[in-house]
C-alpha cells in the first residue's frame, strides 16, 4: 500500500503503485480538479506540484508521490497560508493569489484547462515572482512537459491573470 500526501492530509492508496497518480487522485481519493485531456502529458490539464514542480499526473505513476507532497487546485489555499503563515482557521478562508487572480480576471471559458493553468501559474510565480511577458509566455508554450492547451483560446486572458496574481503575491495576498 501506497501513503502520499495530497493537499497537506497524507492518505494511503489501494491502486498498484504504477497507477497513473491522476487516476488515484480522481478515482481513488475523489479529488476532481486535474483533468484527463490527452493521456499523454501533451495538454496540461492534468498538471499538478508534486514538491512544487509540475508533472502530468496522467503519466505519473502514484509511486513516483510517495513521500512527497501533491498539490492541486484544491491545495493552493493552504499551500499560500503555509508560505504566508497563516492559521489554519485563515487557511480555510483563503484563496491563493493565482486563484484571486483567476476570478478578477474572468479567465475561463469553459473551464476545462484552468486548474492545470493555475497549478503551472503557482509553479512559475513561486520560483519568478515578477515574470517577463516572455517568461510567462514560455511557462505556458515551451518549458516544462509541453504546451499548456486552452481549447476555448483563452491565452490572453490566462496571460493578464499570470501578471495580476504576481502583483497580489507581491504585496503579500489578497
Amino acid at each position: 500500500m501506497l501513503k502520499i500526501t495530497v493537499n497537506g492530509k497524507s492518505r494511503d492508496v489501494q491502486s498498484p503503485p504504477d497507477t497513473p497518480l491522476l487516476y488515484v487522485l480522481r478515482n481513488e481519493l475523489d479529488v476532481n480538479s486535474p483533468q484527463f485531456g490527452c493521456g499523454l502529458a501533451q495538454c496540461g490539464a492534468c498538471s499538478v506540484l508534486l514538491d512544487g514542480k509540475e508533472v502530468r499526473s496522467c503519466i505519473t505513476p502514484a509511486m513516483m508521490a510517495e513521500g512527497k507532497e501533491v498539490t492541486t487546485l484544491e491545495g493552493l489555499p493552504l499551500r499560500w497560508a503555509a508560505r504566508n503563515h497563516l492559521s489554519a482557521a485563515d487557511a480555510e478562508k483563503t484563496l491563493h493569489p493565482v486563484q484571486q487572480a483567476w476570478i478578477e480576471q474572468q479567465v475561463p471559458l469553459c473551464g476545462f484547462c484552468q486548474s492545470g493553468m493555475m497549478i503551472k501559474a503557482t509553479e512559475l510565480l513561486e520560483s519568478k515572482p515578477n515574470p517577463s511577458m516572455e517568461e510567462i509566455k514560455g511557462a505556458f508554450t515551451t518549458d516544462g512537459p509541453s504546451a499548456h492547451l486552452c481549447r476555448c483560446g483563452s491565452y490572453i486572458a490566462i496571460v493578464d491573470a499570470v501578471r495580476f496574481a504576481s502583483t497580489l503575491m507581491t504585496k503579500g495576498g489578497v
